[in-house]
């Protein structure tokens, strides 16, 4: 494998990682605008992105493969979890 191909190869499995961190966190800021005012938009996505890349990595072990529904199941679940402690829970510390 090349390193071209290895590129891609890591792009494509952490593509759903990185593509729930782009679209949740922007969705959870338009919905409470007021709310998360004093949240950066970075530091979620960065939060989402980093705990839905340690998903992805543990379905893949496991699992034995990527992709499982089961591992996109708990991604949602995690990406969730994440975005409440550090937009709404991290705030009241």
């Amino acid at each position: 494998m090349s390193f071209i191909d290895g590129f891609w190869h890591l792009l494509n499995f952490f593509g759903p990682a990185i593509g729930l961190a782009l679209i949740a966190p922007s969705l959870v800021k338009l919905l409470w605008r007021r709310d998360l005012k004093s949240v950066r938009w970075l530091r979620l996505c960065v939060w989402v992105f980093a705990t839905g890349a340690a998903v992805s990595i543990a379905g893949l072990v496991a699992l034995g493969h990527d992709g499982k529904m089961a591992t996109y199941a708990a991604m949602v679940v995690v990406s969730a979890l994440t975005l409440w402690w550090v937009g709404f829970m991290s705030r009241s510390r």
